[in-house]
Parts: structure tokens; sequence; C-alpha cells
């Protein structure tokens, strides 16, 4: 039998004063990526045939996100409740025939296995009218209760502002995320009314609208990290330190040694070879791939880089978006890289910036080397050939090619090209005044008893 089409809602309309920012709640990062992201990346894991965005408050940056991803918008104006801000997403799925996902674009964190899950149930054998995700939290707080019998069947959904003291003794807690068909929902969602201490229309009251028509509605559940709401700066951590930590047990359980995993900090796209030792202190920004065998020291920052296998980075190591890092290569401490490739082999080991450059294998590249890559308006490209050999201090003022195998003497300024096997040198002559550092002593010791 043939599985329904599937629409998500995704409700983000609310003002999210909480966070106290300019930025719109849902777009605040988790491990570097909007929090609308990672929601919307596991919805698409199902191939929904729509996905609508409610949005109110801050909506134009949420409509920038929205064409980005290419998702329908509607809009929450004003806003009166989850059953009314659903409501607002019927025009944009107007001749949709299927089951409908409703989640919340502050609850990031519900995984596509989940939702399967949700959608399964609804589709079962007894077909319930409506599936809401439950939890049990350790701390019940403020959450709306679900009171249901053994087999999941709901009894009664209820406010925490509406329950009394026995309801909310009950440990079930709605998430507020839900599954039901498109002909139930709009037909429900018109009889929902606020008659309630809040004067909101709730979303969940179509769960008890149902079974007043005698349809049962089921719950199903799932732990409390996957549902964790996101409505402060500390909730925010909150979640993002959870994340981080699963994500080092899945890079451990995968075959990397994490010497300190809790000082180890990940992107949602860091993609992690085998027998790779990070040290503590290590912050990985997005884009981030790393071979088998490569070790990372301690205090480096990596973002946008690949790093082939065997390859070592750090301690003190930086680098940026467009590095790549060949097999074996070496970036030692301090050594900033960006926008440029490091051949097999290649070194660049103390106290460097390497940016727009190619660096051929073999290749040594002293400490204290630039290559001067912008001019105040455009940038440029150095070159350096395999097995060449930059000498300490060197400035590399691009564009500018060293040959294979030449070397660059130490403390040279290189503004034309360098012929392979070539040495350049590039400074003054050293002038040596024999005598000159004891007289000049000898006169400033006299002039300074004068005063």
């Amino acid at each position: 039998m043939s599985t329904p089409p599937v629409a998500a809602v995704i409700l983000a309309a609310g003002k999210g004063t909480r966070m106290k920012s300019g930025l719109h709640k849902v777009l605040h990062p988790i491990a570097g990526h909007p929090m609308l992201a990672h929601l919307v990346a596991s919805v698409d894991a199902l191939q929904p045939q729509a996905r609508v965005i409610v949005v109110g408050s801050g909506r134009e940056q949420v409509e920038k996100f929205a064409r980005d991803h290419d998702a329908l918008l509607a809009v929450q104006e004003p806003q009166l409740g989850t059953a009314h801000a659903v409501q607002q997403a019927e025009a944009a799925l107007t001749g949709f025939e299927g089951d409908v996902l409703i989640l919340y674009g502050d609850v990031p964190m519900i995984s596509s296995e989940t939702m399967t899950a949700m959608l399964a149930r609804l589709n079962a054998a007894d077909a319930p009218l409506v599936v809401v995700l439950g939890f049990r939290p350790e701390d019940a707080l403020a959450y709306g209760r679900i009171i249901a019998e053994a087999d999941g069947a709901i009894v009664k959904m209820v406010e925490f502002k509406d329950a009394n003291s026995e309801e909310r003794a009950v440990t079930l807690c709605n998430s507020g995320l839900m599954a039901v068909r498109s002909a139930d929902l709009w037909r429900l969602l018109a009889k929902v009314g606020n008659d309630n201490a809040a004067g909101e229309y709730y979303l969940p009251d179509i769960v008890m609208l149902g079974a007043a028509e005698g349809q049962r509605s089921a719950v199903i559940e799932t732990e409390a990290w996957e549902v964790a709401g996101v409505n402060s700066r500390a909730e925010l951590a909150g979640v993002e330190a959870e994340w981080q930590q699963r994500r080092r047990t899945e890079a451990m359980a995968d075959g990397a040694s994490l010497l300190d995993p809790t000082t180890v900090w990940f992107a949602h796209d860091t993609v992690i070879g085998r027998d790779v030792v990070i040290e503590p202190n290590v912050f990985f920004g997005p884009g981030v791939t790393i071979g088998d065998n490569v070790v990372i020291h301690g205090f480096s920052h990596i973002e946008g880089a690949t790093i082939e296998a065997g390859a070592e980075i750090g301690p003190f190591a930086r680098l940026r978006p467009g590095a790549d890092i060949g097999e074996g290569a070496k970036v030692g401490n301090f050594v900033e890289i960006k926008k440029s490739t490091l051949g097999p082999g290649a070194k660049v080991n103390h106290l460097t910036y390497i940016g727009d450059a190619e660096i051929g294998a073999k290749a040594n590249v002293g400490a204290g080397t630039i290559t001067c890559n912008y001019d105040g308006f455009l940038k440029y490209r150095t070159t350096i050939g395999e097995g060449a050999f930059i000498g300490s201090n060197s400035a590399l003022v691009a564009p500018v090619t060293i040959g294979k195998g030449a070397i660059v003497a130490a403390g040279s300024v290189v503004t034309h090209d360098v012929a392979p096997d070539a040495l350049a040198i590039s400074r003054n002559m050293q002038e040596v005044k024999p005598g000159w550092a004891a007289s000049f002593r000898a006169v400033m010791a006299a002039r300074k008893a004068k005063k």
C-alpha cells in the first residue's frame, strides 16, 4: 500500500523576546547551523510534497530563509495561539491531500526517524485521528499534559494553566508536535475556540474535538532531548551542549580519539575519518572534512577546510575556508592558511600566513613567511613549486611563482618569479663595523651619567 503524501507546517511566528536579539529566534545557530535549518533538513529526508513556514514577528528574516530553502510562507498576524497559527497555512496547502506534520521552528532537534514514526502511527490499522508526540521530562514544569491509556489512546489533553492538581501530576507531556490528515485538520481547526485561561486558540483542542465526535487519537513517545524547545540564550546553550556531547560520542564510536572530549566542538557537517586524534580545545566550524590518521593538536580552529589522510595540524593552527591540506602535510603552530592548497608532504611549520596560494608536494615554508596576497583592492595568488624551500621571514609578494626545487633565502622580499632550482636573495648587503657597539655603549653611558 502506498503511503500518503506529506506536508510540513512549521510554526515560526513567535516574537522570541526572551532571546533579547535582533536575530529571529529560529535563526540562531546550533553547531553552526540555524535552528530552522536543522529542522528543515530532517523534514527533507521525508521528501515532503510541501513545506509551509508560518511567520509573524520579524518575518522578513525568516522570509529570506524560506526563499533560500524553497519553502512556502504563511503569515500569522496577530498571533492568537497555535491553532490559529496552523490555520494560516491552509491557503498555502490548497489542493493538498495527505498527511500533515505540525512542527515548531524552535524545537529543532526532532529527527526524521521520529517524524516517520508519527506518520506510521497515523496510518496504522486503527487509523487514529491525530498522532501527538509526547515525552517525559525530568521536570514537567508548565507543559501541557496528556492523559492516555496503556495502548497510547488519548483520554484527555489539557494545558497546564487549565489542568487540575491530579492532571498536573501526570508525567506524560505534550511536545506540541502532531501528525494529522489534511482533511481532518482544517475541519477541526475551524471548530477550535478560545474559552480558556489565556484566551488563545490551542492546537491540542483538535484532539478533544475529535473525541467528542467519537474519534480516537494516539500518542507516541520520544526522549525529551528531541523536543527540547529554545526560548532563551540559556536554553540555546543547553541544546548546543547536548548536541555536541552526542556528536562527540558518535565520533569516538566511529573510530576517532578525542583526548578531552568536552573541549572539542563540532559543526553540524563535520566529517571525520578513522584513527583521527583530536587533542584538547579544538573548534570545527562548518565545512570541514578530515581524512584517516590525521592528528589535530590542541587549540586549533578549523573551518571550511579539507585535511587529507596522515596530515598533522597545529597546535594553535587556524585553517580558514578554502584550505586544502594534502596527504601527510604538516601545518604547525601559529600558522594561518586561507584559500590555499598544500601538496602531499608539504610543511608550513611556524608563525606563517598562507593565503591564496598553491604549495607543491614536499615544499618547505620557513617560519615567519607571509604570502602578500592583497594590495588593498584585489587578491593575487602565490605558487610554490614541488620541493621548493622558502627561508624564514620571507615575504612573497603576489602574484609570484617560486619554481620547483627553488630556494628563497631567509629574510627575502620576493617580487618576481623564481626559476626552478634557482636561489633568490632579496635583502641588503650586511655591513659589520668592528668595535662600534662598545664605543656606542661608552658614549651613551657617559651621556646618561651627566643627567
